[in-house]
């Protein structure tokens, strides 16, 4: 089969390599996948790039997000599900079959059932984003008739968050962006309000749209970034939810901030969720996509042989929805 994998981490141009490899087969408790459309994010590049750490396996097909057909199960599934169409996570995950080649084989559990009237690629940008987004909104009980602040609402988590929270009930949604195009795009998926992060006070414009309230919940892009404004503008018994802090990696925690405000905080890694978190995501993620209330967002779409170039488009950071591999 055809694949990408690198041996070493290092730029995308220098260690990804496209080539032939034999074709996996599925052990007990694992599927193997046609796969069609192989979803690149942010996780995925910074592993490659050793910002996540040492490499766990000797050679990886990267990604962990991707859609395709079933086409073989190993020992203890069923095999009901050949000819499935699935969309998959995890798959790369201290694993060395990611979803960028021909086929890949996972456990079962990694790969849902692809709705009907949902393509590949589609089903490609679902995984890590919207799984993050997901458990985000419902790590504390959920937000039925809460106004919820989602920052960085152009990324491809904070896309899905938006239309995720609007079906699920939430009495608001306010996003914050850096451009006019990003804010087009929070507004084209369902976002009540937009707040422009570089000429905007966030705190002075989120009183004004809540009127002083403040806001319930927020899922967090960036936590040392943003703390001391996601702070301010909590009211008391919120929820910060946060799936990242790039600008701040060790972010010193005003404790009693957070105590004064009875505030929760959540943090969120979703390769690592519990089984029951996962299986909650994925049944409110298909019943999102089948009653029309979750779109993907696509952003740009590459070929196999153009991989580094899939991860330089992430890397750059200006993506707004998923970027894909087409297999």
């Amino acid at each position: 089969m055809r694949a990408i994998w690198y041996s070493q981490q290092g730029a995308a141009g220098d260690v990804l390599t496209l080539g032939e490899m034999p074709e996996p087969h599925p052990g007990p408790g694992e599927v193997a996948v046609y796969v069609k459309a192989s979803g690149v994010n942010p996780s995925d590049v910074k592993q490659r790039a050793g910002l996540r750490g040492e490499m766990t396996v000797a050679r990886q097909i990267p990604h962990c997000d991707g859609a395709g057909v079933i086409k073989a199960v190993g020992e203890g599934v069923d095999p009901s599900r050949i000819g499935e169409r699935v969309w998959l996570f995890n798959a790369a995950f201290k694993r060395s079959h990611g979803t960028c080649a021909e086929v890949c084989i996972l456990p079962a559990e990694f790969a849902a059932t692809l709705p009907d009237a949902i393509d590949f690629d589609a089903g490609a940008c679902l995984g890590v984003p919207a799984m993050t987004a997901h458990r985000a909104l419902f790590c504390a009980g959920g937000v039925r008739g809460k106004t919820v602040l989602v920052t960085g609402g152009a990324g491809a988590v904070g896309l899905m968050a938006i239309q995720l929270a609007k079906w699920a009930g939430a009495r608001q949604v306010i996003t914050t962006v850096s451009s006019p195009e990003k804010a087009e795009a929070a507004l084209a998926v369902g976002t009540d309000e937009v707040i422009n992060y570089r000429s905007q006070d966030v705190v002075e414009a989120i009183e004004a749209v809540t009127e002083g309230e403040g806001v319930d919940h927020i899922v967090e892009v960036e936590l040392g970034g943003n703390l001391k404004d996601a702070i301010a503008t909590l009211r008391p018994g919120g929820v910060i939810a946060t799936y990242g802090s790039e600008a701040e990696r060790t972010p010193e925690l005003p404790v009693y901030d957070l105590i004064f405000k009875n505030a929760q905080l959540v943090t969120i890694f979703v390769y690592t969720l519990r089984s029951e978190h996962r299986a909650k995501a994925v049944h409110d993620i298909n019943r999102a996509l089948e009653e029309g209330a979750l779109t993907p967002v696509i952003y740009k779409r590459f070929d196999l042989a153009e991989a580094p170039d899939a991860h330089a488009c992430v890397e750059a950071g200006e993506k707004i929805g998923g970027v894909l591999v087409t297999v």
